[in-house]
Parts: structure tokens; C-alpha cells; sequence
């Protein structure tokens, strides 16, 4: 299929992103759609293993399957394991240290995981490790000071973290998910490019503000316009 990042799809994207917590099928499908034809403009995704760090309830795979692919998804916690389908091949393990042989992924593949793990030069080190000489390495995030940087806790994130979860935690009666420190971390825009230019062992061959249409990718060339205004971040790299 051959996507086209058009207004019409952003609009499409940012509708299901509004039902994320209702209807989080309907989110994720349609998230996991746009992503694997994405995707599809860099390699043809047919018989290649993919690896999905940080695949969640594994609402990807079906996506994957479709387009031809050999799925399988890593997840450190169990219980976002058993939401969707037994049968989608799974290990469990952590993103920082990818349980794979060096070299043996066609695509390495993570969709809004970096933001939530301490370390991300770390985990995009390991992706860039287990992903072979030719494959593909894609990446997406919400950088912190995205309007949705803060998840559930926004836009009280630009008062800061844990004055944001204190503030969740008072007004909801419970802690949020994700809990500021713990399982959600700031990274920016501008550190992502700058390890993605730099890393030794890829290169760079796009960066997309993922969900904008192609009109508005202007907006990561404004170094201090990009963190707020891209939304979310995707990089792909190709392995030397």
C-alpha cells in the first residue's frame, strides 16, 4: 500500500487518538494501520521479521500479518500481554536489553515506548545492535514537552512531572499509569535527532513529526518549535 501523509489522515489519526481511553481498539488499529504502511515506503515488509520492542496487548500484528510479515513483540510486563491474541509470538524481557542475537531482525520496530523507559540512547543502541546490515530500525516517541508529553497528567507536565502526577493522583483519587520518574521519562526531539545522527552503526534516513502531514514537517528544522509542535517523533535508520 503506499501512504500519504496527508491532512485528511492526520485528522483521521488525531479523531481515534481522542478515543485512545474509550475505545482503545479503534485507536491502536488505526494507529497500527498508518504505522506498517509507514513503514512500507522505506522496505517491503513481506517475509521480513519484525520486532516490536515495547509491542504492548500486540495490537500491531495483525497489521504486520497483513502486509506479509513475520511478527513478534517484546514486552517487559505481563500483563499488557494477554489483551489481545495468545498466538502472537512474544518475549519478555526489557527494551535495554533485547534477549536477540546481533544482526538477526529485518525491522526493529517501536511505536511510543522511548518515553517510558530511563535510558533511551540505550534501547535505540540495542535496537540498532539486533537489526541486520540492511534492515530497517523505526522508532516513534512523545517528546516531553509535547502538549501530550505528560500522557494522562498533561498539559500540567510544563509545571513540571511530579507536581503533574501529585496534581493526577488529588483530582482522580488514584495515581496515573504512567507515573512520572518511574515509567515515564522526559526526552526531547533534539536529543533523539542527535543520537540518530551520530550513532555509529546506522544511518539516518528519515525523521518525521509522525502524525503532521508532509506540508508541516517544516516544524523540525525550528529547533525549539519541534519540541512543542511535532507531537510525536519518528526516526528511521538503516543498519550498516
Amino acid at each position: 500500500m503506499t501512504h500519504k501523509a496527508t491532512l485528511r489522515r492526520s485528522v483521521t489519526l488525531f479523531q481515534a487518538f481522542l478515543v485512545e481511553q474509550t475505545d482503545p481498539d479503534r485507536f491502536y488499529g488505526t494507529l497500527a494501520d498508518d504505522s506498517v504502511a509507514q513503514l512500507e515506503n522505506y522496505q517491503d515488509l513481506r517475509d521480513q521479521l519484525v520486532l516490536d520492542v515495547g509491542g504492548g496487548p500486540g495490537f500491531f500484528a495483525a497489521a504486520f500479518g497483513k502486509a506479509g510479515a513475520r511478527y513478534v513483540r517484546l514486552e517487559p510486563e505481563a500483563g499488557d500481554m494477554a489483551l489481545e491474541k495468545d498466538d502472537v509470538a512474544t518475549l519478555k524481557a526489557s527494551g535495554m536489553e533485547l534477549p536477540i542475537r546481533t544482526g538477526s531482525i529485518d525491522v526493529c520496530y517501536s511505536s511510543n515506548v522511548l518515553e517510558h523507559v530511563p535510558d533511551p540512547p540505550r534501547m535505540l543502541d540495542e535496537m540498532v545492535r539486533v537489526t541486520r546490515p540492511g534492515g530497517l530500525i523505526y522508532a516513534s516517541f512523545t517528546p516531553w514537552l509535547s502538549p501530550h508529553g505528560g500522557h494522562e497528567t498533561g498539559p500540567w507536565h510544563y509545571l513540571g512531572g511530579e507536581y503533574a502526577a501529585r496534581r493526577y493522583e488529588r483530582r482522580m483519587g488514584k495515581p496515573p499509569k504512567n507515573k512520572f520518574g518511574h515509567s515515564l521519562h522526559p526526552y526531547s526531539v533534539g536529543a533523539a535527532l542527535k543520537w540518530a545522527r551520530n550513532t555509529p552503526d546506522a544511518t539516518l534516513v528519515d525523521s518525521l513529526a509522525r502524525y503532521h502531514p508532509s506540508w508541516a514537517q517544516w516544524v523540525l528544522r525550528v529547533p525549539a518549535a519541534r519540541e512543542v509542535l511535532s507531537w510525536n517523533l519518528a526516526i528511521v535508520l538503516r543498519r550498516r
